[in-house]
């Protein structure tokens, strides 16, 4: 099965395809620049992967949280691709994306929301796959939800910009912060994969970005 990997909902743009199992990746810090070096970089790909459009049985990009610029990047590049070819589409949790992106066991996947917040969700590694601990959400950096226990890995680039109210709220259950950890494309199609083998996948006009919130700036009063 042939699957490309599109995630632009954060300053990286990170591309994969995996063909036959192999996957190929492209990923380079984009900063506002994805709209213009997507499909560049992602025909580049292709050919380095020794495949066309044509030869693709699915579309996965990262649904969100994250930039709401960057998720419709994503999600309208996978729908113009999708809807040439007649090809499923499938939106994979960025947040998701992070805790596939690390060895780690208990992840804490956590994105600057700016407004003073992040996006927030956490997951286990488990027999069968990537298990949702706390579902994503949007919260103050003193108020996420905690999980139970210990072990807890902090990842995503929320820990560089809100390290101190964040470690302070988990304590103990943190065992190491990795700010450095984003959503890579590798792991969307290594999600998006198995889900596609099973059947899954949207009609490319039935794909939509997960926001979680219906605005990107404070009012005056508010500031």
């Amino acid at each position: 099965m042939n699957v490309l990997g599109i995630e632009t909902a954060t300053e990286w743009l990170s591309l994969a395809v995996s063909v036959d199992g192999a996957v190929h990746e492209r990923s380079l810090r984009a900063g506002h620049r994805h709209a213009e070096l997507v499909l560049p970089e992602i025909d580049g790909l292709l050919a380095r992967a020794g495949i066309g459009v044509g030869d693709l049985h699915g579309i996965a990009f990262g649904a969100g949280p994250g930039s709401f610029t960057g998720l419709r990047i994503a999600c309208g590049v996978a729908q113009g691709i999708a809807v040439a070819r007649r090809l499923p589409v499938l939106g994979v949790g960025t947040l998701a994306a992070i805790a596939a992106s690390t060895d780690a066991p208990r992840v804490v996947a956590c994105l600057d929301a700016r407004m003073h917040e992040v996006y927030h969700a956490a997951y286990e590694q488990r027999q069968h796959g990537l298990h949702e601990v706390i579902p994503p959400g949007l919260h103050r950096p003193g108020e996420v939800p905690l999980p139970e226990g210990d072990g807890w890995v902090g990842c995503g680039a929320g820990f560089a910009v809100h390290r101190a109210p964040l470690t302070a709220r988990y304590g103990a259950r943190l065992t190491a912060v990795l700010p450095e950890v984003f959503p890579s494309a590798t792991a969307i199609v290594r999600l998006a994969t198995p889900r596609f083998a099973a059947g899954e996948g949207d009609e490319p006009g039935a794909a939509a970005p997960l926001y979680l919130r219906d605005r990107v700036a404070l009012k005056t009063r508010e500031r």
